[in-house]
């Protein structure tokens, strides 16, 4: 059997980078009798001010991209309607607030020592998505952490450390240089890049050609 490796680089602040792993998921489903994958997360910020925080998603939009904040409302209705068929969790999406993600990404890789950073990922997700909580928060943090069984004193004394701070500087980097600009981005076997939250008809396509190269 094939093995596939697959870096994914993306934001817990980003809708399309839990959209493309919903996809994602369906394309490794698929192929799950030809190719054996692994999943190793890595950081990038939308929102890398921490003193940016707390501003209502619509008004930060609007202003980013240069659009009506109703303009923003339908393009995020939109996103909510492909995540509900996806089995995703994106109720809140339209009433969350701007959030710096840093110390979400310490914590996912220190989940995955554990073998639990899909899981972590996910619980971050479905927090600020689902439930637009404050995901720079250490208490929302620790919740998730204990979600998916982690221990929450370990997580809250991480956090209140600088544990794990250098590891995702050093990853933000390596990807930016290798030219990633935009989320999600995946990685294939450390030498195809597969960039936005492709359908998973084209990753299987994907998949299978890259699996079929000498």
């Amino acid at each position: 059997m094939t093995t596939v490796h697959i870096d994914i680089v993306s934001d817990i602040a980003c809708p399309w980078c839990a959209i493309g792993y919903a996809r994602l998921e369906k394309a490794m489903a698929e192929l799950k009798d030809e190719m054996a994958f692994s999943i190793e997360w890595h950081a990038f910020e939308l929102n890398p001010d921490p003193e940016g925080d707390g501003e209502p998603i619509l008004q930060a939009l609007s202003r980013k991209y240069g659009r009506s904040p109703e303009e923003m409302q339908a393009s995020q209705a939109h996103m909510m309607e492909i995540a509900s068929g996806l089995g995703l969790n994106f109720s809140k999406l339209q009433e969350r607030h701007t959030r710096n993600t840093f110390d979400a990404h310490r914590l996912v890789k220190w989940a995955g020592e554990q073998g639990r950073q899909t899981e972590m990922k996910m619980a971050c997700f479905d927090a600020y998505f689902g439930r637009a909580e404050n995901i720079a928060s250490p208490d929302v943090l620790v919740k998730c952490a204990e979600s998916i069984g982690l221990d929450g004193e370990e997580a809250r004394g991480i956090l209140a450390s600088d544990r794990y701070a250098k590891t995702v500087r050093e990853d933000e980097g390596r990807y930016r240089q290798a030219g990633v600009s935009a989320v999600p981005a995946y990685i294939v076997n450390q030498k195809y890049m597969i960039s936005g939250a492709q359908e998973p008809a084209t990753l299987v396509g994907a998949f299978r050609e890259i699996a079929s190269e000498p």
